[in-house]
């Protein structure tokens, strides 16, 4: 199959890159051909504004490249993950002009929320969900805190949704979890054109051979990331090691914090291996997130090595792990109730090692290569009957 992947990269590192990446990978070591188109969010420093606005709704010069691309390696497959802000909606529009099927991964919540993260000032937001005009969110300058950014997104989104481009120009959408697929259906799109598939973790890390002696926290030092209680909750936990992996805007409060316990450590921002090998290492992966999340590659990957996870009990994190079997719920913003939850895996060490036996199992259930090969093309090979049902669009 002949495939051509489609990529907006951040100016920040993230999960998105990392996927993208892992996929064109994976259909490669299985035989495909792919071809990958990219723009890097570099090309926004000292960028117009206006020109930037103007991209943002649609790029046409994009548009023109992406569609000599399409003609040159006919794929039978376009496979969209990140469009913001550069790549635009307008690219849609190339492969169904051209006859080829279009699918999106949704990595995010983007086309219900402009700031992508149904999250606004500590809590989830749904303001803006299911509204043709995203409003609410211009008032409240959701997307970075700056309101000509937020009203050039939610332009952006009002003027697709009134085109109905996101529900002709995708054949197919990839929500991460259940949970975010019932959320984009309730946002608007078409109940029949999203399908759920997690993401995977490559290569195997194998399953831990020692008991760990620390709990890990992998992730951004953000408001939504409610790295704060996770350290409210540490100040109970006199006897438990906490090792911190990460990077983000709290940096300097989680620094103030820290130095205050004996029992915590900042690692900073590690390389993905680095930060699997910690993981695997460690007694148990603590997620204390307060968004709903897309499907978080640190769970993933804990389960991949054997290692249970203590998790809010919110959003796509409810779903992915299992209370008692790989690992444990807490009340999302409840530092005594994580630390209870804390304790009572470290005291109860024998069902400690049994849930993270469990979370293996898990990850060879699920979240495998191999399995998520098998569902992906599945998934194309839909998306390509779609497309040859219906007639390519005229532009």
């Amino acid at each position: 199959m002949r495939v051509l992947a489609v990529h907006n990269y951040y100016q920040q590192p993230g999960g998105e890159d990392r996927i993208f990446e892992a996929e064109s990978s994976m259909l490669e070591r299985h035989g495909c051909r792919v071809f990958n188109y990219t723009v890097h969010n570099d090309h926004l420093k000292g960028m117009n504004p206006l020109t930037l606005a103007r991209s943002t709704i649609w790029n046409k010069y994009i548009f023109n490249q992406l569609r000599k691309v399409v003609r040159r390696v006919q794929p039978e497959v376009v496979h969209f993950h990140n469009t913001f802000p550069l790549i635009s909606p307008a690219a849609y529009y190339v492969p169904k002009s051209e006859g080829v099927a279009v699918v999106q991964t949704l990595h995010n919540y983007r086309l219900l929320c402009p700031n992508a993260l149904l999250f606004r000032n500590g809590h989830a937001c749904e303001d803006c969900m299911g509204r043709m005009v995203p409003w609410p969110s211009f008032f409240h300058a959701c997307y970075r805190k700056n309101l000509a950014a937020t009203g050039v997104t939610a332009v952006m989104l009002s003027i697709h949704r009134s085109l109905h481009t996101y529900k002709r120009m995708v054949d197919i959408y990839i929500a991460l979890t259940e949970f975010a697929r019932q959320k984009f259906i309730q946002g608007g799109l078409p109940a029949g054109k999203i399908v759920a598939k997690p993401n995977f973790v490559y290569p195997d890390p194998g399953i831990k051979e020692n008991h760990g002696s620390y709990a890990i926290f992998v992730g951004r030092f953000s408001l939504e990331k409610d790295i704060m209680t996770l350290l409210e909750s540490w100040k109970n936990l006199n006897g438990v090691a906490l090792n911190i992996v990460g990077d983000g805007p709290l940096m300097i409060r989680v620094k103030k914090e820290v130095k205050k316990m004996s029992n915590v450590k900042i690692l900073g921002q590690r390389d993905h291996k680095d930060t699997v090998n910690l993981i695997k290492n460690s007694k148990l992966l603590v997620f204390p997130s307060r968004c709903y999340e897309g499907f978080p590659g640190a769970i993933c990957e804990a389960f991949a090595c054997g290692v249970p996870v203590i998790a809010s009990n919110f959003g796509a994190m409810a779903e992915i792990v299992e209370d008692g079997r790989t690992g444990l719920h807490f009340t999302p913003g409840n530092p005594d109730n994580l630390a209870a939850k804390v304790e009572w895996a470290w005291l109860h060490e024998k069902k400690t090692k049994e849930m993270g036996k469990e979370a293996r199992k898990e990850y060879e259930r699920k979240y495998t290569e191999e399995i998520n090969y098998k569902m992906l093309m599945d998934i194309y090979e839909t998306a390509i009957e779609r497309s040859r049902k219906k007639p390519a669009i005229q532009i």
